[in-house]
């Protein structure tokens, strides 16, 4: 009997003697993901990483890769914008690319949408991390439920593809 309250003490003496700490960190991560959302990429492997809910434009974050880059979409009922970023989605990330491509479907029709190079102000020659459509019909269907809208963009040599998923928690109103 004494053993066995001894063995009940140690379990629970076990975080103090281990140094385990009860007290939450002073600033705890804006985001934690420990299993990709519906729609990430493949290969997305089951795994903690943190960056922020939002692109340093207050846009909606995009994966690229497994987490090798991130692109940053923002839009209105007129215009859509998308910023690539570094893997932790806080620095522009300037490509070569001249545009990026948008595919999605309206009305289970599939259609392709072209946004083209606007570079920043801090973006290298010949490089853009900011990419740009006046397309009011983009626009409009990146706000359709259905639309299952995919980015297509080329970095440094490589095929990136992320899901546009519409966070419909935001100031624009939908038809």
């Amino acid at each position: 009997m004494l053993k066995k309250r001894l063995l009940i003490a140690l379990m629970f003496a076990a975080p103090t003697i281990l140094g385990c700490e009860k007290t939450p960190p002073a600033s705890p991560p804006v985001c934690t993901i420990t299993t990709p959302p519906p729609g990430m990429s493949e290969g997305h492997s089951d795994h903690d990483h943190t960056h922020p809910g939002h692109g340093p434009h207050e846009g909606e974050l995009i994966e690229l890769g497994n987490e090798e880059y991130h692109a940053e979409l923002i839009h209105d009922d007129k215009s859509v914008t998308i910023y690539i970023l570094d893997g932790a989605a806080t620095k522009a990330v300037p490509i070569e690319a001249k545009e990026l491509v948008v595919n999605l479907k309206h009305e289970g029709k599939p259609e392709q949408f072209k946004l083209v190079a606007t570079p920043d102000a801090g973006d290298e020659s010949g490089k853009s991390s900011k990419f740009s459509s006046a397309d009011p019909e983009l626009a409009g269907h990146l706000d359709e439920k259905e639309a299952d809208a995919k980015l297509v963009v080329e970095i440094n040599g490589k095929s990136f593809r992320g899901s546009l998923a519409h966070d419909h928690d935001h100031g624009h109103e939908h038809k």
